[in-house]
C-alpha cells in the first residue's frame, strides 16, 4: 500500500508535512506497521486447554473462598 502525495505549487513545507501525516493516519498504514512489529507465537491447542481448565479451577477456589469469607 503506497501513498504518493506531491507537493503542491508554493506549499509551504509545514503544510506539506501535516497532509502528508494527515493521509498517513486515515490510510491505517501506520496502524499496520505497528502491529506487525512483534510476532505473536501461536500457542498449541492442548497448551491453551490446559490453561483453561487451570484458570476455571481458580476461579472456583476464589468464589468458593469468598462465600467462605476467607478471601
Amino acid at each position: 500500500m503506497a501513498i504518493q502525495i506531491k507537493r503542491k505549487e508554493n506549499e509551504s513545507a509545514s503544510s506539506f508535512l501535516y497532509r502528508f501525516s494527515k493521509k498517513m493516519q486515515q490510510s491505517g498504514v501506520l496502524r499496520e506497521a505497528k502491529k506487525r512489529r512483534f510476532k505473536h507465537r501461536n500457542i498449541n491447542k492442548n497448551k491453551r486447554k490446559t490453561s483453561a481448565l487451570y484458570k476455571s479451577q481458580k476461579m472456583k477456589e476464589v468464589l468458593m473462598a469468598k462465600k467462605l469469607g476467607k478471601f
